[in-house]
């Protein structure tokens, strides 16, 4: 279970990412976290990694205070929790095969990761990674030579290589077109329902988050505006996240502008 508890973020320019948030995600639930670009979407998910210390309040991960932990216990806590990204953060000149077993580099002996020496049994793993997100025949392409939907397929496979509880997802379909980002969003959904990983997503296509998401939790200026039922999320539910701004959808410039935003946004902290 994640909970978090009255858990604020103040940056050190004054912006407030999060304003005593109280939350409780149980685990196998797949969660969609909407709201305008700054509101704190990005914030929330990476408080739970400790990639963004919090200014007040409690994250507790399966018991664990998130804050508690440095050095080696940080790392294994990371271990368990998987991290995608928009940008997809792969080794594009390695194939998709060795991308995957980068996974298993912190579990590995000096020697072996000097020079790259993976094990049969590590091959097996990281090829059903990559059939488990339908790209076994991709396995041995380089990975600049994929469309940015199978380098995020890619990416999820290399998360799911490290066996994750949960896995975090931050904007994970912004760069992809429509169709592709269905394609992934279907994955996603496959696999929490499959393998009962707690997924998080960050996403800005208010369409994705209720057409895949069982639960979706709005957020504005910090705050928890909307938690429950993607199925009862309602026109006053949207305005009440976005006000009389455009509901983003996917494949609209609206939307495609607003992915934009959300990395400016992230760069200079505010989301």
């Amino acid at each position: 279970m994640i909970e978090f508890k009255d858990v604020s973020k103040v940056y050190p320019n004054g912006t407030r990412g999060l304003s005593h948030v109280n939350l409780q995600i149980e685990q196998g639930e797949f969660v969609a976290v909407i709201g305008l670009s700054g509101a704190g979407k990005s914030t929330l998910i990476r408080t739970i990694n400790r990639m963004i210390d919090l200014t007040e309040g409690q994250v507790i991960v399966d018991d664990v205070d998130v804050m508690t932990l440095k050095g080696r216990s940080l790392r294994r806590f990371r271990r368990k929790i998987g991290m995608i990204f928009q940008s997809f953060n792969l080794v594009t000149r390695s194939t998709a095969l060795k991308n995957v077993l980068t996974s298993m580099v912190p579990d590995m002996n000096f020697f072996s990761v000097l020079f790259g020496l993976f094990t049969k049994q590590q091959k097996l793993k990281a090829l059903t990674a990559l059939d488990k997100v339908g790209i076994l025949d991709k396995a041995y392409t380089r990975c600049d030579q994929l469309s940015g939907g199978q380098q995020q397929r890619v990416a999820l496979a290399r998360t799911l290589n490290q066996d994750p509880s949960i896995i975090l997802a931050d904007e994970p379909v912004a760069a992809l077109d429509p169709v592709m980002a269905h394609q992934v969003m279907g994955d996603f959904k496959r696999i929490n329902q499959e393998m009962g990983i707690t997924i998080l997503i960050n996403i800005h296509h208010v369409d994705l988050a209720l057409d895949y998401a069982s639960r979706v939790v709005g957020i504005r200026a910090g705050e928890i505006v909307y938690d429950g039922p993607a199925s009862e999320v309602t026109q006053d539910v949207l305005t009440a996240i976005y006000g009389e701004n455009p509901v983003p959808h996917s494949g609209d410039e609206s939307a495609k502008q607003g992915g934009a935003r959300d990395g400016a946004a992230k760069e200079d902290g505010r989301d």
